[in-house]
């Protein structure tokens, strides 16, 4: 059985996601949980070490380190035999969703929602950006998952993993209450939590917390 080691914290939805994949896989990972918020990821020390992207996560695998999300997610799906899609067809389709999500959804909703809930003085008019094109982004989500019980067709795979990771954190953080606004993406987030194994990113990534300014901040967009 290999081994893994996943340089984390916990508010990081792509940290979360390949948590989550290990954990459908039925996989044991060491958690080590890394000083994002202090800078540590900005290190000479840690780019020279441990990524030389200056990003988390990384996943060591028996030694070697792993980084950048999608690739190590395909690479799960791979080595382990699951939620990759089984055709030419299937895995097509999950890619196609994998670098939508990570140019569109997954890219701009870390990015309001680091703003808007872990800055203590978040810029209105970027918010208000990044906001308009989130709701293009999840309106195009919600007419997919209305149709389909999954992203990639009838199957879950790594596609549902990326995309869910942000949308699934608590609405005072992403500031979209989905039961109101998008029933349907609501309605596939329940379908993901209700899996075997499922749990969210802050009761399986442990560790020191961020501070959370948004929680007594600007009202929950409905």
């Amino acid at each position: 059985m290999p081994s893994y080691r996943l340089h984390y914290f916990p508010e990081s939805g792509n940290s979360y996601k390949l948590a989550l994949m290990l954990r459908f896989c039925g996989q044991h990972f060491e958690p080590i949980w890394t000083d994002f918020a202090g800078g540590v990821t900005r290190s000479a020390e840690w780019r020279a070490n441990v990524n030389t992207m200056g990003e988390i996560p990384v996943l060591e695998e028996d030694g070697v380190k792993l980084t950048q999300t999608a690739p190590i997610l395909m690479k799960l799906a791979e080595k382990h035999g699951k939620f990759g899609g089984d055709t030419a067809a299937e895995k097509y389709e999950v890619l196609r969703w994998l670098f939508w999500d990570n140019h569109k959804l997954t890219g701009y909703m870390a990015s309001y929602r680091f703003m808007r809930s872990f800055t203590p003085k978040p810029n209105p008019h970027v918010l208000t950006y990044f906001r308009r094109r989130l709701d293009d982004f999840l309106g195009i989500l919600e007419k997919r998952v209305v149709s389909s019980a999954f992203v990639a067709g009838a199957g879950f795979t790594v596609a549902d993993i990326s995309m869910m990771a942000y949308l699934h954190f608590p609405a005072d953080e992403t500031g979209y209450d989905f039961a109101i606004t998008h029933p349907g993406i609501h309605a596939w987030l329940d379908r993901i939590a209700s899996l075997p194994g499922w749990q969210s990113a802050y009761d399986l990534l442990p560790g020191q917390r961020m501070v959370h300014y948004a929680k007594d901040g600007p009202p929950l967009h409905a």
